[in-house]
């Protein structure tokens, strides 16, 4: 193709990257789109290359249909790079999305353990928190209730440094954004592991210390012995770090991510927060807890967890099936392109049908040859896709959703047999259609 044909594909190709950053809501996001495009289309180029490049460096095999659909992977006019571009990236799209959608539903039915708590309770008053205990008790017998105590304060210092001036690790952004809740033991909570320092003495009335998740304090650059600075009902509180735990957040116990020791809030006022942990077998046994605790306890907010679950896994499931319609797009347009480079390619495969059929070549070789060649090429579109989506997967499920990322073997496997069999199927209809045609009318036409 000479430089005055690449004008206007060039200029269409910018044109429409153009009007997809201009026109887009998140500009920002969109040029990343299309940057990534770019470059998984170079990329796609250069797997066809390579492609060509190792069959025409592998030693000849002695099958001569095999060497005959080695050849054609990189003779001139093959179909190698159009077959790879067309298919490799809606391939990549659709498994990145199959594996983000994978680990999505494994970290939700990861999420609620077998004993999760059925309820939490907001805003308990603290005078009346063992009756409120008791009250869920008679409601859910042999059930479970745990009451902290809860408080709501900001960050506003770390080792004496202004929040607005600290520079957080994007893990710890959000710990700065607002208020926390916050909340003071006398021992480790359940679910919590120490592992650094040492928990304070139950009867400890020293100066204030406070206990921080460790991911937190890392992403905030504090250790033991450093200080933090909490405004708490608008007096500011310093404490220093005594220990710093590993929480385990999807046990969907209570926890914080700031617990001080019991001596810094001593006598300041509060609401406690509890979970009822019980058996409750029906929606009606929620139900009648939900309306008990409202008639008796009216300033008491009720959260029942699976309802709270249940909202947030419907939105992943509508999330994952919109990028799955847009993927499907995708993979349908790449088959569009696929087979209009099939059809393209169709005048060679009856000229080579022809030549190869009035050379001795029988029916079952030349499907064979053509199945063969159809098969390498798709294998390498495959490979190259599901290692390109499995990594943009891996990518945005560690760093956007801070999630841990499992690779779906399966997943990517069943991907990988679906683009082999479109690019063996779509590739041998064109080569039945092509083998139907009697050699005697296309040679009299040559």
């Amino acid at each position: 193709m000479s430089p005055r044909q690449l004008v206007t594909p060039a200029a269409a190709i910018a044109l429409l990257a153009a009007a997809a950053v201009l026109l887009a809501y998140d500009r920002k996001i969109a040029a990343i789109f299309v940057g990534v495009s770019l470059v998984v289309f170079l990329l796609l180029r250069v797997v066809a290359w390579l492609t060509m490049a190792i069959a025409r460096r592998v030693p000849r095999p002695n099958n001569t249909m095999l060497r005959l659909a080695l050849t054609n992977i990189y003779r001139p006019g093959a179909l190698t790079p159009s077959v790879v571009l067309s298919l490799g990236l809606g391939l990549a799209a659709l498994v990145t999305v199959t594996q983000i959608d994978a680990n999505l539903r494994r970290q939700f039915s990861a999420a609620l353990p077998e004993r999760a708590p059925s309820f939490y309770f907001l805003d308990i008053p603290s005078a009346q928190s063992a009756n409120f205990s008791q009250f869920v008790g008679t409601l859910a017998p042999d059930s479970k209730v745990e009451v902290v105590p809860m408080l709501r304060g900001r960050i506003t210092a770390v080792k004496g440094i202004p929040a607005e001036q600290l520079k957080p690790s994007s893990d710890a952004e959000w710990v700065l954004q607002s208020d926390r809740g916050i909340s003071y033991a006398d021992k480790v909570p359940e679910g919590s592991k120490i592992v650094a320092g040492n928990w304070w003495a139950p009867d400890y009335d020293g100066k204030p210390l406070v206990s921080l998740e460790q991911k937190i304090a890392d992403g905030l650059g504090i250790g033991i012995g450093d200080e933090i600075t909490v405004n708490v009902l608008g007096r500011n509180i310093t404490a220093t770090v005594g220990n710093l735990r590993s929480v385990d957040w999807q046990n969907l116990g209570i926890n914080f991510v700031l617990v001080f020791s019991p001596n810094t809030f001593a006598g300041a006022p509060h609401t406690d927060l509890a979970t009822l942990t019980a058996n409750l077998s029906t929606p009606a046994d929620d139900a009648n807890v939900i309306r008990e605790v409202a008639h008796a306890f009216p300033s008491v907010t009720s959260v029942r967890v699976r309802d709270a679950l249940k909202s947030i896994g419907d939105i992943v499931t509508n999330l994952t099936l919109a990028i799955r319609g847009a993927s499907l797009v995708t993979l349908i347009a790449a088959l569009l392109v696929l087979g209009g480079a099939l059809a393209a390619g169709h005048r060679h495969r009856v000229y080579d049908a022809v030549i190869l059929k009035t050379l001795g070549a029988v029916r079952r070789q030349l499907i064979g040859a053509y199945a063969a060649e159809y098969a390498l090429i798709g294998l390498a579109t495959a490979v190259f896709g599901v290692a390109a989506g499995s990594v943009a997967a891996w990518q945005i499920v560690t760093r956007l959703m801070h999630l841990s990322f499992t690779w779906e073997a399966t997943t990517a496997a069943l991907v990988a047999a679906a683009a082999l069999a479109l690019t063996i199927g779509l590739g041998l209809i064109g080569t039945f259609m092509a083998l139907r045609l009697k050699p005697a009318a296309v040679l009299r036409n040559l």
